[in-house]
């Protein structure tokens, strides 16, 4: 039986594959995981529509979607700013990566931390709440003012996530920047500050004895198989052990609008992967 592809959702704390229709399958460390992808990638839609035109869609896009579909879901969408008139609470957080990586953004306040899950957030704090121009306007001040980023590529998280500092060490890092943040002279005034106290995502992530990658997943193809033992997930990846006794990292973006069915027991990995050394040359790391 052929299940389209959604792409990964993290649902109270835990990873699981969302397919087309609605239904999620929970994912479970340690246990093995194996699909090949049949047919053509096809553009899923936007915003619960299907896509006009069936389009296919490229291998290595971690988009997913087709021209039409990204145009439409950046209507209303907050990270494109066209969504500014926006009832809702909003959130100021401070996303931590790996030592030297954070990242400042913004998040309705009813998501919760699913924002930081979908990041690969291994710690956070909130800043302040309150209406989104207000958050929007912080976010940007203090972006330039602690001279943190608004994004970070994952290929940067993927590298260090098998050598993070015990939960203490990155809580340091992010109170300090709290506290500077919160010293800072033109936060909106509509913006109410929060109080510092950091969350941690390590367990949730499962990465405490993570070991080294030793390649990325770069495209499925029509009859490709992906397999392996899941030892961790972190915002849209998944690192996996295969037969051969590599890490491999997943991201599950590639699979969005791909027919998947099961992989055969024992059967290898047998889609494009480039290995670390590459990725240092390249620059990806």
């Amino acid at each position: 039986m052929v299940w389209r592809c959604a792409g990964l959702r993290w649902e109270g704390g835990a990873p699981g594959l969302r397919w087309e229709g609605g239904r999620v399958s929970r994912l479970g460390y340690g246990r093995p995981l194996g699909f090949r992808a049949v047919g053509s990638r096809r553009c899923p839609g936007a915003r619960g529509n299907p896509c006009p035109l069936a389009a296919t869609v490229p291998a290595r896009a971690t988009g997913g979607t087709c021209p039409e579909c990204g145009r439409l879901d950046r209507l209303r969408s907050v990270a494109a700013d066209t969504a500014v008139d926006d009832p809702r609470p909003y959130r100021v957080y401070l996303a931590w990566f790996g030592p030297g990586m954070v990242k400042v953004g913004i998040t309705a306040e009813a998501r919760g931390d699913a924002r930081l899950l979908e990041q690969g957030a291994v710690a956070f704090c909130w800043l302040g709440r309150g209406p989104l121009m207000a958050a929007r306007r912080t976010e940007e001040l203090l972006r330039h003012a602690l001279k943190v980023p608004d994004r970070i590529p994952y290929a940067r998280k993927r590298a260090v996530r098998h050598e993070l500092p015990p939960p203490p060490v990155r809580a340091r890092e992010i109170e300090d920047l709290h506290c500077r943040a919160v010293g800072l002279a033109g936060w909106a005034e509509t913006l109410e500050p929060s109080e510092i106290r950091v969350f941690d995502h390590g367990e949730a992530f499962r990465l405490d004895g993570l070991p080294p990658l030793s390649g990325t997943v770069v495209e499925l193809a029509d009859g490709g198989a992906v397999t392996g033992r899941l030892l961790a997930a972190a915002g849209p990846d998944l690192h996996l052990l295969d037969g051969e006794g590599r890490v491999l990292a997943l991201d599950t973006r590639l699979m969005n609008g791909w027919g998947l069915v099961s992989a055969a027991p024992g059967e290898a990995v047998s889609v494009p992967v480039l290995g670390c050394a590459a990725q240092r040359q390249d620059g990806l790391f």
